[in-house]
């Protein structure tokens, strides 16, 4: 039997199969609600074989089928590669009397296929996907109701289809926007120049971390750091080269304190630590270590030379007793406290 002449006969062939891909069920495992219409559809009209088929560009594939034993068939021996090319359910009585099929292998052969009987799966459009199919191994017809039930369960076929393609772009339209609100998010919660925590979001993040500490989490420490002299750098060379400064700051913090530490751009050249299970020791440590990587650590070049800058601020402890107002005073405090004891230093509060 010659290849079925789809291209030939159908004006739409390339929009019939971008329709029939848009349902992304090509190469899909078996499904209840598509066997269960085939079930339904042999018990009615009294066939051994019933298939739900999609003609594809050179094959023809089984969604489900019931007593065939594939999943898919070459199109030149495709009797619903035919089918799909009709206005309306195509029946063939008996295939050997049909010249378009008598020669086929599935009726001359195995499975020895003689009544076929197929209702369309169309799309809205009215594109031809594929059938819903009932054969038989000896000529007959079908009944009035049979016709009627066929077609029906044709219509359920697409209807399954269409909730699937639904669910799916609304799947993926709440992925979009759950994607869509993260992203909201981290802006509405980031410092646009360093990528830091902006105020906002880090005050949250340390009221969360005083509210663990009361629940016996242990404590913790939180650090407020000021860079020395920057408005002296503004003027002198631009805000260009301190935007430079405060986001190369903002890499070396990220370099120095631990990843489950959480750094903050307060606000100008301020920049704030919040270190979980953390001492006041280690944090004093941990002081130490941003004050050597930034004699080592150029922030920018201030005209021909490099510019090195320091930070002053203040460590307090983070206990039980701790409240996010105090804590925050007592910072500053401190902070102020190391730029009149003349900048470059980071002084430690001691445990209330």
């Amino acid at each position: 039997m010659s290849h079925c002449p789809l291209t030939a006969q159908h004006d739409d062939e390339e929009a019939r199969l971008a329709a029939l891909a848009s349902y992304g069920i090509l190469d899909t495992p078996p499904e209840s609600a598509f066997d269960e219409i085939t079930e339904i559809a042999a018990l009615i009209c009294d066939a051994p074989v019933a298939v739900i088929n999609f003609i594809d560009r050179d094959r023809q594939w089984f969604k489900s089928e019931r007593g065939l034993g594939v999943r898919e068939t070459p199109l030149d021996i495709s009797i619903c590669a035919h089918a799909i090319l009709q206005s309306d359910l195509f029946v063939v009585p008996d295939t050997t009397d049909d010249p378009r099929f008598a020669g086929n292998p599935l009726v001359t052969g195995e499975p020895h296929l003689r009544f076929y009987a197929g209702a369309l799966l169309k799309s809205p459009q009215g594109l031809p996907l594929g059938t819903l199919c009932v054969l038989d191994h000896h000529p007959r017809e079908l009944s009035d109701k049979q016709r009627f039930a066929l077609t029906a369960l044709a219509n359920q076929v697409m209807t399954n289809l269409e909730l699937m393609r639904s669910h799916r772009e609304q799947a993926t339209l709440i992925q979009e926007l759950q994607s869509t609100q993260q992203q909201l998010m981290h802006l509405a919660s980031t410092d646009p120049l360093t990528g830091l925590y902006n105020r906002r979001a880090f005050e949250q993040r340390l009221g969360q971390e005083l509210a663990l500490i009361q629940r016996g989490s242990g404590e913790a420490a939180f650090m407020l750091l000021d860079l020395d002299h920057f408005k002296d750098i503004n003027d002198a060379f631009g805000h260009e080269t301190g935007d430079k400064v405060i986001q190369a700051f903002a890499r070396l913090c990220k370099n120095v304190f631990r990843q489950a530490d959480v750094i903050g751009r307060w606000g100008g050249e301020e920049f704030v630590v919040l270190l979980p299970r953390t001492t006041p020791a280690e944090a004093e440590k941990a002081a130490e270590r941003l004050h050597r990587q930034l004699r080592q650590t150029p922030l920018a070049c201030g005209g021909p030379h490099p510019l090195l800058v320091t930070v002053s601020g203040g460590i307090c402890p983070l206990t039980a007793q701790s409240h996010l107002g105090n804590t925050l005073r007592t910072a500053d405090k401190l902070l102020y406290q190391a730029k009149h004891n003349g900048r470059n230093r980071i002084l430690s509060s001691p445990i209330p």
